[in-house]
């Protein structure tokens, strides 16, 4: 199942911003996707599942804040508990672990940091600390790939 709070006429608003030549919002270019199927090694039998309170979680502080935000299926992540990842157009994408269900304002801080970054990466000083200790991968953009054999 999945929930989110980008809807069609938050997608339009986009749309009706680039085409009448106003800036866009650089939050519109960046999406949460957090794993609802994630389970607490240490209470993997809780119901609902902490991964499912995340993401309930990370979408009512996304929509407050303005932030995309979908509620996926498995990240394959699951050794490193509660999972999510920041993806921002044209920009390197972030993977977290070892997050918890109290997590969401630090990922929704965590996209606003990536919003304002003029270079593509999120900067390491200014993420929150669950941000900073959880780092499990940096994915290069597909643009950057275009050159290989």
């Amino acid at each position: 199942m999945a929930y989110g709070s980008s809807s069609p006429s938050r997608r339009d608003d986009i749309c009706d911003q680039a085409s009448s030549g106003k800036p866009i919002d650089p939050l519109a270019e960046v999406t949460i996707l957090v794993c609802n199927t994630c389970r607490l090694q240490s209470e993997p039998h809780l119901d609902p599942r902490p991964g499912l309170v995340l993401a309930q979680n990370v979408i009512a502080a996304g929509a407050e804040a303005g932030v995309n935000v979908l509620s996926v299926g498995c990240l394959g992540n699951c050794k490193r508990g509660l999972s999510a990842a920041i993806l921002r157009k044209g920009s390197w994408s972030y993977v977290f672990g070892g997050l918890n269900p109290g997590n969401a304002d630090d990922l929704v801080s965590g996209a606003k940091v990536f919003a304002a970054s003029n270079d593509g990466f999120m900067p390491f000083r200014e993420r929150p600390e669950a941000l900073k200790r959880g780092l499990i991968a940096r994915i290069p953009t597909f643009d950057s790939l275009k050159d290989l054999p």
